[in-house]
């Protein structure tokens, strides 16, 4: 096939208000488009009613968003049905593909073209003379690896990322495997997302984790959504919100952009309001802080909460705050000396809705505050989740039903990556359980993260790259530089299901290693074979693979570390091949492991599984006071300078992270277009900028360098003043690899500082 590079010809962009409810008709209609195009109109609907739980039902591999605590059988999405058809297609990338296209031409085609042409079929290596990737076996490839990685001079010139698609038992032989080896080089994609979340709530609470489960959810009197668009990033939260408006709690929506999570929903799977066209509404009161305002507002709630306790003493949980907090009166004395004006500056909002929103939190018995990453990806993203922390203290609202922090994870088992090892800074009482339960001597100097590993590649001090999942080259920020970076290394080994820009940007030499789908059926020695994974709200599940592999010649992920390892470390006395014929041998050694996995086997196979314990849930707070801290940070000032756009980079409803099924974004209003920016049509006016007119786009990082975007498109947005936003992967470019967070390392994706002014000619 002839590649499509952006839009058809005859596809003309257009930018329409959305209108409609979430979810619903447009998502059905959207969902029989997919299942038509993948010739997927049988294998698709069953899949829906039966994925990966033996008993019926449908496991997501897409969102970390927990199954229904009711045995719902349909607790299904739209992105979750494309996510399984885009794995199920009957499209296949062979030798005889790769015997066509050289990397040269393949480097042209657009992300949605490589990733369209289906699922990958046998291993394969890069050959420089011929440009062009040729057949390779399993034996060979492993050996490749293996030489490569026995060849290192330091084992810390290799680094082994993560994406949030591997399961537990893969993800906990991948550790190993790099730990045996002699490094903590494990970045993973949490580096680029939560690792704030995870920071601060380690710092307050001794857990990295949030609190609440679903039935909290269930029974929250208020819910309030920051930073989150769960229309697309989470869409089974729309069944929660609707059942919590049923119930008469309040939902509280903080996000610059009104998605239309926060408006109203039909859920599918409610046959009859489908039928009757009947909608929900989804939130009580929505509020568009400036991007990077959330603190402020945060900090305006819980200032509100302390001045009406002086008159009504309930408004504040004493005995609570008492019994189980540090630096309460630190804090008290910090909201007292913020000035409303400046919380209203820094938030752009009014006190009178900063008041709106501290009443619902007051006069709610039991709160739920759910945040992502348009908290976590700015310079103060821990300073913005502690005061998330700070407000649920207040009011007693942590270690009891219907209450907690929420964060939102991504990707189905990114939560369970970092639980079973994936961290480039292990805790000492985990190196030492892996020692005792694995025989090994793990390096205890912390590694590199996703934003080191880029640098440390870029100056020739990484080697070997290998990368189990996800599409590094696109998902990482600064795009020349993470291209440059990869191409500088010795070997780049990717493990895929499907094409895509990181096996077309790569090393001198290069692997592509395909993997089998979490829909797939894994076959070894003793029999199928089931994975687990956890969810964002810390319950482990198994997933059944129910489909045939799309190749014969795939393996299971288990199988490709293992693999790796055999041939990287020949002395080794771990046991991967016996590991590989029964995961439950991995279990049981992961049960030794890892706190909170005994009896794993056994608890796993229960109905939904189980939830690893929380010792916050139950009061018990695991910091070096033994309570739960607040704290005192300064409020960032997040106000744009004069000429400047703050620029938050998000996705569109029809793409799941970097894989685009389309260029559209229905809940948008937007068709045929990803080269855009929303704007103020205020901002617009002051800059002379058109309706729909072609715009150039400036970043300035934090050591004055410039990034630039070419010819796109202003949509005019009901966004904040000084506030634009557009689609990643197209705009990493302009968030510079330096421009990282000093509080979590993460790149700041949601607060770039840019310039927008009309195209050059235009």
């Amino acid at each position: 096939m002839e590649p499509r590079v952006g839009p058809a010809p005859d596809a003309a962009p257009q930018v329409r208000p959305y209108h409609h409810p979430a979810a619903g008709w447009g998502a059905a209609k959207s969902v029989t488009r997919v299942l038509v195009e993948e010739r997927e109109l049988v294998d698709g609907p069953r899949a829906i009613m039966r994925m990966n739980h033996e008993n019926g039902g449908f496991d997501c591999p897409g969102c970390a968003w927990p199954d229904d605590t009711k045995g719902l059988r349909l607790d299904i999405c739209e992105n979750g049905i494309k996510h399984v058809t885009w794995e199920m297609t009957r499209k296949r990338v062979d030798r005889a593909f790769f015997a066509a296209h050289s990397v040269t031409e393949l480097a042209g085609w657009s992300d949605y073209d490589l990733e369209n042409q289906g699922r990958l079929t046998e291993p394969m290596a890069y050959d420089p003379e011929s440009d062009h990737y040729v057949p390779i076996s399993w034996k060979e490839a492993f050996e490749v690896v293996g030489a490569a990685l026995r060849g290192l001079d330091d084992p810390n010139r290799a680094s082994f990322y993560t994406s949030g698609r591997l399961g537990n038992e893969a993800t906990f032989l991948y550790q190993l495997m790099a730990r045996e080896l002699g490094t903590n080089n494990l970045p993973d994609c949490s580096n680029m997302c939560h690792e704030a979340s995870g920071r601060a709530l380690q710092a307050a609470l001794g857990t990295g984790k949030g609190t609440v489960d679903l039935k909290d959810w269930e029974s929250a009197d208020a819910l309030f959504i920051l930073g989150v668009n769960a229309a697309s990033n989470a869409p089974r939260m729309l069944t929660a919100l609707a059942e919590a408006e049923r119930r008469g709690a309040q939902i509280v929506h903080v996000n610059p952009l009104v998605e239309a999570a926060a408006t109203r929903t039909i859920v599918p799977h409610e046959f009859l309001d489908m039928a009757l066209f009947k909608s929900t509404r989804t939130s009580t009161l929505n509020l568009q802080p400036r991007i990077g305002g959330d603190m402020a507002l945060l900090r305006g709630m819980a200032k509100a909460v302390l001045e009406q306790s002086a008159s009504d003493p309930k408004a504040l949980d004493a005995t609570f705050v008492e019994r189980h907090t540090a630096g309460f009166e630190e804090y008290r004395a910090l909201c007292a000396a913020t000035p409303w004006e400046e919380l209203e500056r820094q938030s752009g909002l009014s006190r009178a809705d900063i008041l709106r929103a501290a009443r619902v939190y007051t006069e709610a018995d039991r709160s739920i505050v759910s945040w992502c990453l348009g908290l976590t990806q700015h310079e103060h993203g821990v300073d913005t989740v502690r005061e998330i922390v700070n407000l649920l203290l207040l009011r007693g609202n942590i270690g009891r039903e219907g209450a907690g922090p929420s964060p939102v994870r991504g990707h189905s088992n990114v939560q369970g990556n970092r639980t079973c090892g994936i961290d480039h800074r292990p805790t000492e009482a985990f190196l030492d359980r892996l020692a005792d339960a694995c025989g090994i001597d793990p390096p205890r100097e912390h590694g590199l993260d996703t934003v080191r590993t880029i640098q440390a590649m870029r100056d020739g001090e990484v080697k070997v790259f290998v990368a189990m999942g996800g599409n590094f080259a696109l998902a990482a920020p600064d795009t020349a530089a993470t291209y440059a970076a990869l191409r500088s290394c010795d070997l780049t080994v990717q493990v895929s299901t499907k094409l895509n820009r990181s096996h077309v940007v790569h090393g001198r030499a290069a692997l592509i290693l395909p993997c089998l789908g979490r829909t797939e059926k894994d076959h070894q020695r003793k029999g199928v074979q089931r994975t687990s994974v956890e969810d964002s709200m810390s319950m482990v599940h198994l997933s059944l693979g129910m489909k045939r592999p799309a190749s014969p010649h795939l393996l299971s992920e288990p199988a490709i570390v293992a693999g790796m390892a055999r041939a990287a470390l020949p002395d080794s006395e771990t046991p991967w091949d016996w590991y590989i014929e029964d995961y439950d041998r991995i279990r049981d050694t992961m049960a030794v492991a890892l706190d909170g996995f005994e009896d794993f086997n056994r608890r796993v196979r229960l109905p939904l599984g189980f939830r690893i314990k929380q010792p916050a849930r139950e009061l018990v707070f695991l910091t070096p006071s033994g309570r739960a801290e607040f704290s005192t940070a300064a409020l960032p000032d997040v106000v744009p300078e004069p000429g400047t756009l703050a620029l938050g980079t998000m996705r569109s409803h029809d793409q799941w992270n970097t894989t685009i099924y389309s260029d559209d974004d229905r809940y948008r209003g937007v068709r045929n277009l990803r080269t855009l920016v929303f704007m103020n049509r205020a901002d617009m006016r002051e800059r002379g900028i058109a309706d729909m007119g072609a715009v150039d786009i400036t970043s300035t990082a934090k050591d004055g360098s410039h990034r630039y975007l070419k010819g796109y498109t202003a949509v005019p947005y009901d966004i904040p003043r000084g506030c634009a936003a557009g689609y990643m992967p197209e705009m990493n470019v302009l968030c510079a690899l330096g421009d990282y967070s000093t509080q979590s390392d993460q790149p700041i994706m949601k607060h770039v500082k840019v310039t927008i002014v009309p195209a050059a000619g235009c």
